[in-house]
């Protein structure tokens, strides 16, 4: 009961900050501060889905398994949002946040 509870608890707060993240990707003015807010929450808010799912798991082995799925997603999405950084700092691909 407890274990359920905590669950729902931990998921609902990840699909926030995955909202929160999306909202911050859609709405922010440029690429810095939409890369900034979109890999913070969403990495935030998978580690919260991944710690939702930890008790259900049915042994440690599918324990470590979600971890380490966490820590490539984590490591994935810091690339990526480097190189798409270091892009936009060079100027040379297309600024989408300017068109209508």
């Amino acid at each position: 009961m407890v274990t359920n509870l905590l669950s729902v608890v931990l998921g609902s707060a990840g699909v926030f900050f995955f909202v929160a993240g999306t909202v911050g990707l859609l709405r922010l003015p440029d690429v810095f501060t939409r890369l900034h807010a979109l890999t913070k929450a969403d990495n935030l808010g998978l580690g919260l889905i991944l710690l939702a799912l930890l008790p259900h798991a049915p042994s440690l082995f599918y324990g470590v398994k979600l971890a380490l799925l966490w820590v490539l997603v984590l490591i994935a999405g810091a690339t990526g949002a480097h190189l798409i950084a270091k892009r936009a700092l060079r100027g040379d691909g297309e600024d989408c946040s300017d068109q209508t």
